[in-house]
């Protein structure tokens, strides 16, 4: 069979076009016919070939290249009745909003249309008619029309009724006895009134002629209705923060039923959640932190429901819990160790009885096997984590190298500690039954779920253990300085190593998407711009201030000969240290610095004035600095508080530890606070520097992040910060774009193409001028916060101005609510007050509940697809539901690397429901905007 591929696509001089075939990755090139198409003859031989998928790829004369959108291009030859083909087709952009509502919360949720039965085929025909419609109410299917007796001749009252096949609505048409060209066009059949609806939008389509022989597919894109009018509303909640009379001292899957009974009674389309996966590493509160989960896959036992997983049968074991499940359920906050010892306490309970009929159910071992890739290393790691007091694998006393073998013998059945693994199995396959059983019925209640996928992984988690090659372990991700974190935040995560995972297709991120996808309808990448390069600090680092960006093109010594200001590597990447700095930074202690840390340098050099010093080597690190000050006795320490854990964090491994004691200070005899100021002043000593080296590349170098903040900057001569100054902002704001783009369309096509769940990106932060750019094309929504604007020299972002394929919200996780913004910046809240709301005169003090709720409205009367509010803010315009403090209503703070993540809602679910005036009028607003 001969097959003439055409494709309309606009190009111009130097870009060329090709087309891929199944799974095979050759490209054969289309050729040029003129300015709008491009065509491509095959011989195919169906007797060889049942089925053809194809795309089609573009590669710009840079050698760029991107494929279209979709995989449902696919001949079937079997059932075409054709020796000779022509295919039309148009290109398929990633980033076409249609595309977006072809993710799974719309096709499987919002826009679940049934109505779409396949068209009956006649015997003979030469067209078929492909067209794609996701938008479509219910009781509504595509239909055609055009000239012709073929094509019924524009009659409205009996147009042609496509059928529904996949993605496709399509007909099968006999034009051999029609005069060509032909005008048609697509409209709309409202198949419960047999009515005709509306054409689509735009002039006709044109068939210009017949085939010589055979037929002709005509793929004709999307039918041309109005888009970016759907929009949705929701609510962003933590699952521990979610309270009900059942739970057990902190939210469960089990409540996210109640949540979706509560969310469609107001008119809500999409539930948001923080990250839902095991951080069990340390068994204390710090594993609140939900961005540092110990397995990419695993689920967090301490949102499972005992209850539900014991059964009538076993009921009476939570019988002498009662009185203690009701004392940490009433608690204000989640107490976390508390809760979690009491669950494990009761889940080994269980377990024991409950374990003959788990072996022997049969979804269980379905489950196993589709899942067993990451559910066995987990039950070994927890098993030896637990063994070894750690889950730093690197101090376990067996098994620190992960290899396959040696874990399937750890966990054979016949070894005698063989239930301590299972029964990591058994907890797991419990919280996969309750979170798809609450999954089904907030689909049933036409919700859908929004996951989160952080950024990093914890530095001794399974992932990490068992493929450590995926990471670089010598590196920690965090981010530079902003407003809200002045010295940057270090996450203490390893950074990703991008071209280890290139090797293998990026496969255990398509596991990681394939394992959410099971639970999620949607998800937000946490800190998408890691995407394009991440913040990489050094292990001998404690602060992100001290890290730069990875990938990035470095300086090389060349440019600042170039540029006219000369290079000395002393004075630009070493702490600048003089007796002025000294006396700016530490006051009456400056003189116990320069005994203790310090030594003077006998030639200060080109640019340094006298007195001026190195750090001695044993302090010559953060890590050093802190290692000493931790092992020095405090004077009149106070006793520690009844949770002195508060202090601990999970820190990454210290790989530098303070020299021995020999010409090491003694005691220095300080109190806590002179402690704590002297370690902020050694700290801020060591990252005053100009430039870090780079640390694969000889004579290559980094800017320090904020330079202009320095003593070592501002003590330059004026002509030379000029210069240098100019060479920085070129660094941080222009050179990088074009190579950072290129790097995030490595990875991210890729992995967009391997699932169909929504996808929204969190870009926040400093945000290279590219990244936008890679959103659209790909079709990724944007994140945007009314307090934290994108465009340059702007104090606040309008929800007005919003694109349509983002998220509004006007505040997260990682904020102060709307009521504790409020109350933060006098000068701020003025400013919104008078320039924002549009309001004369004196701001209130406090944010009032109408103020609140203009603000809310604000964001419900956005262009944006989403609105998504926390819970905390939805309340916070109910004077008689929110809470007293709005402090309260926080659920971190980023500049706090020990910040406890125990916020919990202060009513139930249950009271919430009952709250009938503010659901009204909650509903009113979702309504009232036309977010329904």
């Amino acid at each position: 069979m001969k097959i003439h591929f055409y494709l309309r696509y606009a190009t111009q001089y130097g870009q060329s076009l090709f087309l891929s075939l199944n799974d095979d990755p050759t490209l054969l090139p289309l050729q040029y016919l003129n300015a709008e198409n491009w065509h491509l003859e095959l011989d195919i031989d169906p007797k060889k070939v049942k089925t053809l998928q194809y795309r089609y790829h573009f590669r710009d004369r840079s050698g760029a290249e991107k494929t279209e959108w979709g995989n449902d291009r696919i001949l079937d030859f079997g059932a075409l009745k054709m020796d000779f083909l022509e295919i039309r087709d148009f290109w398929n952009e990633a980033g076409a909003v249609e595309n977006v509502y072809f993710s799974q919360p719309f096709q499987q949720i919002f826009f679940k249309n049934t109505d779409g039965k396949a068209a009956k085929s006649p015997a003979g025909y030469t067209h078929i008619f492909k067209v794609k419609a996701p938008v479509l109410q219910p009781n509504e299917a595509v239909c055609l029309l055009g000239h012709g007796i073929g094509l019924r001749n524009w009659d409205i009252s009996a147009p042609i009724v496509l059928g529904k096949e996949d993605n496709w609505w399509s007909i099968r048409l006999d034009l051999s006895q029609e005069n060509f060209p032909l005008g048609y066009k697509y409209g709309i059949w409202n198949t419960q009134s047999n009515q005709f609806v509306s054409f689509e939008e735009g002039s006709n389509r044109t068939l210009y002629t017949l085939p010589a022989a055979g037929g002709a597919i005509l793929h004709d894109g999307f039918m041309r209705l109005p888009v970016g009018k759907w929009r949705g509303a929701g609510v962003a909640i933590p699952v521990f923060s979610l309270r009900s009379n059942e739970s057990f001292g902190v939210g469960e899957f089990a409540d996210l039923p109640k949540l979706a009974d509560w969310g469609q009674s107001v008119g809500l389309k999409i539930l948001q959640l923080l990250p839902i996966n095991d951080t069990s590493a340390t068994d204390t509160w710090v594993d609140s932190y939900p961005y540092s989960a110990v397995s990419a896959f695993a689920l967090h036992p301490i949102y499972l429901n005992l209850a539900a997983m014991a059964g009538k049968k076993n009921a009476t074991i939570l019988k002498p819990f009662a009185a203690k499940q009701k004392e940490i359920n009433d608690l204000p906050a989640v107490d976390y160790a508390a809760v979690l010892q009491l669950k494990w306490e009761i889940i080994r309970l269980l377990y024991p009885l409950m374990k003959a009929e788990w072996l022997r159910d049969p979804e269980y071992y379905a489950y196993y096997e589709e899942n067993k890739h990451w559910l066995v290393p987990y039950a070994a790691f927890s098993y030896l984590r637990l063994k070894n007091g750690t889950s730093d694998f690197n101090q376990w006393t067996s098994h620190q190298n992960y290899t396959e073998e040696a874990i399937e013998q750890l966990v054979s059945p016949k070894t005698p500690h063989f239930d301590e693994v299972a029964i990591h199995y058994f907890v797991q396959w419990h919280l996969h039954v309750q979170l798809k059983a609450a999954v089904e019925y907030a689909h049933g209640k036409g919700l859908a779920l929004k996951g989160d996928i952080p950024i990093g992984i914890y530095r001794y988690s399974c992932d990490a253990w068992v493929a450590p090659e995926l990471y670089n372990m010598d590196k920690q991700a965090g981010a530079p300085p902003d407003d809200f974190a002045e010295k940057g935040q270090n996450w203490g995560f390893p950074t990703y190593n991008w071209a280890r995972m290139k090797e293998d297709d990026f496969a255990w991120w398509k596991q990681r998407f394939a394992q959410m996808r099971l639970y999620f309808d949607a998800f937000r990448i946490d800190h998408i711009l890691g995407f394009f390069r991440i913040w990489s600090i050094p292990m001998h680092a404690v602060e992100g201030i001290m890290g730069y960006f990875v990938p990035a093109i470095p300086i090389t010594e060349r440019e600042f000969h170039d540029a006219g200001i000369g290079f000395n590597f002393d004075r630009l990447c070493k702490p600048f240290i003089t007796d002025q700095v000294l006396m700016e930074q530490f006051g009456e202690m400056a003189e116990l610095v320069v005994e203790n840390f310090l030594e003077p340098i006998p030639d200060a050099g080109r640019w340094s004035g006298a007195s001026q010093y190195n750090f001695k080597a044993e302090f010559d690190t953060q890590r050093k600095v802190l290692a000493f000050l931790e092992a020095q006795p405090v004077v009149n320490a106070a006793p520690p508080p009844e949770v002195k854990e508060k202090k601990t964090t999970k820190k990454a491994k210290n790989t530098e530890t303070a020299p021995d004691s020999e010409g090491m200070p003694k005691g220095l005899g300080l109190n806590e606070q002179e402690t704590q100021q002297l370690k902020k002043g050694l700290f801020n000593l060591l990252s005053n520097v100009i430039l870090f080296a780079d640390d694969n590349t000889a004579n290559a170098y980094h800017f320090r992040f904020g330079i202009d903040k320095t003593s070592a900057f501002r003590s330059l001569p004026s002509e030379v910060r000029e210069k240098l100054n100019a060479i920085y902002v070129n660094y941080f704001f222009r050179r990088q774009d074009e190579f950072w783009q290129k790097e995030a369309m490595e990875k991210l096509p890729a992995l967009k193409r391997s699932t169909n769940m929504l996808i929204c990106g969190e870009d926040l932060g400093l945000v290279p001028a590219c990244v936008p750019d890679v959103m659209r094309e790909l079709g990724m929504l944007s994140l945007e916060i009314q307090r934290m604007p994108k465009a340059s020299g702007s104090t606040f972002f309008h929800p007005k101005d919003a694109p349509y394929l983002s998220v509004v919200t006007p505040s997260t996780h990682d904020m102060s609510t709307i009521r504790g913004w409020w109350e933060e910046s006098r000068p701020l809240s003025q400013r919104f007050f008078n320039e924002v709301i549009g309001f004369q005169g004196n701001a209130p003090f406090f944010c009032e509940p109408w103020l609140n709720r203009l603000i809310l409205e604000q964001h419900m009367k956005s262009p944006a697809m989403w609105a998504i509010f926390q819970l905390q803010d939805l309340m916070g315009m109910d004077g008689g539901l929110r809470r007293d403090n709005p402090n309260d209503e926080r659920i971190n703070v980023p500049a706090n690397p020990t910040h406890y993540w125990q916020y919990r809602m202060h009513i139930s679910l249950e009271k919430l429901m009952e709250e009938a005036m503010f659901n009204q009028t909650l509903r009113g607003m979702v309504s009232e905007s036309g977010r329904t």
